[in-house]
């Protein structure tokens, strides 16, 4: 359809960052974001999936009161959009039924204060961390609206997506696809408002389903995701345009684009007519960061929102000397400044005097307070305490695993008791590969509320350090802020004379592997022996490793995703079970 203004259609993208159930506070976020594209003469202007409420709210829609004030909300908004379309998401209650089986996941175009339509969304994602079908009734219909003499149709997020998409390619198989649907019905331009969680490597493929929608439809297609954290999801803000382009390779080109994290309000001209949009410039192509600096942005803007959505302003760590300990505390000091973050060194009758060296330098190096408080009379005290008590019962008296989780237990009190005095968060520093295996302590060094490190392979955790090293600029930290030590030094928990993981475990590399095939890729034993060198039974070591320490994760902190299936609400294994590999 011809822009009958015959003007270019001015559309802007503000890819907020809302906290659920914060309707005041993101109800503002909103306006502010109207003022700021009215004041630069937007037609049109999008915000992400129910930025009204935040996502994912749920069990939030199951009360009535939370719908209710959701949609006085949205008149309020309506009144703000003077002259503009505002496009934004909200829980829509079902006429005649109750919120409990009576709800949409809902886009509202708003313009000169009411609401001119409403778009429920169609496909509803239940997996991962997704349970959306839980929560809402998915739509029937599309949506197009006129703005500025364009037909622009509506859609929701997953609405783009197909089930072999997501790697579910069962769900939405009798479904029609929405995208198709809605032009169809008209669509010269599709609209897409997403909240769609940040996954390391996941940015390629939203693109390449985006461009594809865009080849088979031939109708120009934008983009806008939440940012910012919420719980232990993370949200990237990318936005773009993408339109049709026979001349381009692969038959699009994207001209407006803002990239991960970024963070800011994109506004963009279209030509009056869509059928003309191939005619305008590409934006230049960006060169995608490294993985290792997405995960350290990823992880700053998690630790970041988790304190300030949830009221902390300052962060306890248990600061060892080692790698998982180092990272974090420099992820914590660029998330919320070193100011607000302290170290505590609890060196033992085991600890290397490299390890406390190497934490020193570290807290020096980033400006962070550092105490040190040792453990070993408490360690003797306890000692004192247990043994004659474990000789009356006729236990065995000797050290041991109890001895090694006494100490980590006993430095999990001490940071537990700066977390209550300071009114802070303490963040556990423990790394994926270390939890998949249960190489960790329970009340020991898993005490905490947030754990930063949870979805990293000890690889990753590597990584990430030696570019926080070489990268200063973009961390606000010193060069080689990490002890050169710190990374090259065999990884150890210190609690017995000369240990090192490697006593108990196999190297983290075979460790990595099996963990991302065992849980990322849902491989069993035959199938990852037969891709792999690694022996068949340090496989089936490391699995009944992995499945017998579910206990422990399911005890464990809220940790940030960051891959495609992480510990935590998207992987749900039963604890009391008997399933066995077969041999």
């Amino acid at each position: 359809m011809v822009n009958l203004s015959s003007r270019p259609v001015r559309i802007a993208l503000a890819p907020l960052n809302p906290t659920v159930g914060d309707l005041d506070g993101n109800t503002s976020l909103i306006e502010r974001a109207i003022d700021d594209a009215r004041a630069q003469g937007a037609d049109l202007l999008l915000t992400p999936e129910l930025s009204v409420v935040g996502y994912p709210p749920r069990d939030l829609v199951l009360y009535e009161s939370f719908i209710d004030a959701a949609m006085n909300r949205i008149r309020r908004l309506a009144q703000r959009c003077d002259g503009m379309t505002v496009i934004v998401g909200a829980p829509r209650r079902i006429e005649g039924r109750p919120v409990a089986s009576g709800v949409a996941n809902c886009l509202f175009a708003l313009r000169d204060g009411g609401i001119v339509a409403h778009y429920d969304k169609r496909l509803l994602p239940t997996y991962d961390v997704f349970d959306e079908a839980r929560y809402f009734v998915p739509g029937e219909s599309p949506v197009c609206i006129d703005v500025a003499g364009v037909r622009v149709g509506l859609l929701v997020c997953e609405d783009i997506w197909r089930g072999g998409d997501a790697g579910v390619p069962q769900r939405y198989k009798e479904s029609a696809c929405p995208v198709a649907g809605t032009v169809a019905a008209g669509a010269r331009l599709l609209v897409i408002p997403s909240a769609s969680p940040f996954v390391l490597a996941k940015a390629h493929q939203q693109d390449a389903i985006l461009e594809r929608h865009v080849r088979e439809q031939s109708v120009p297609l934008v983009s806008i995701n939440q940012s910012g954290g919420q719980d232990d999801l993370i949200f990237d803000g990318r936005c773009s345009a993408i339109v049709p382009d026979p001349r381009s390779p692969g038959g699009v080109r994207t001209i407006a684009r803002s990239e991960a994290f970024e963070d800011r309000l994109l506004i963009f001209e279209s030509p009056d007519d869509p059928a003309r949009w191939a005619d305008h410039p590409a934006v230049p192509p960006v060169q995608a960061p490294p993985p290792e600096e997405l995960l350290f942005r990823a992880l700053v803007v998690g630790v970041r929102d988790y304190l300030r959505k949830t009221g902390f302003g300052r962060v306890v760590i248990g600061l060892s000397g080692g790698i998982d300990s180092a990272v974090t505390a420099c992820i914590a000091a660029s998330a919320i400044g070193a100011e607000h973050v302290l170290c505590l060194a609890m060196p033992g009758r085991h600890s290397s005097e490299g390890s406390v060296t190497d934490a020193d330098r570290l807290a020096q190096a980033a400006g962070i307070t550092m105490l040190t408080a040792p453990i070993d009379p408490m360690h003797t005290q306890s000692e004192q305490l247990l043994r004659p008590l474990f000789r009356e019962i006729g236990a065995d008296e000797s050290p041991g695993v109890t001895d090694e989780n006494v100490q980590a237990r006993l430095r999990g009190l001490i940071l537990m008791a700066f977390a209550n005095k300071l009114n802070a968060l303490l963040l556990t520093t423990g790394n994926k590969s270390e939890l998949a295996v249960g190489y960790c302590t329970l009340y020991g060094d898993m005490n905490g509320g947030l754990a930063v490190l949870s979805d990293l392979t000890k690889a990753q955790v590597y990584g990430v350090a030696r570019w926080i090293n070489e990268n200063p600029g973009r961390t606000g930290l010193p060069r080689d802020v990490i002890p050169r030590d710190t990374i090259t030094k065999p990884p150890s928990a210190e609690l017995r004379p000369d240990q090192t993981d490697q006593d108990s475990l196999p190297p983290y590399d075979t460790v990595d592997e099996v963990v991302g095939r065992y849980v990322g890729a849902r491989q069993d034993i035959g199938t990852i022996v037969a891709q792999t060198t690694i022996p068949e039974e340090t496989v089936r070591m490391l699995v009944a490793l992995i499945d017998r320490n579910e206990y422990k994760r399911r005890q464990a902190a809220l940790g940030l995703k960051v891959s495609a299936v992480a510990f935590g609400p998207g992987r749900r294994m039963p604890m009391a079970q008997r399933w066995r590999h077969a041999p």
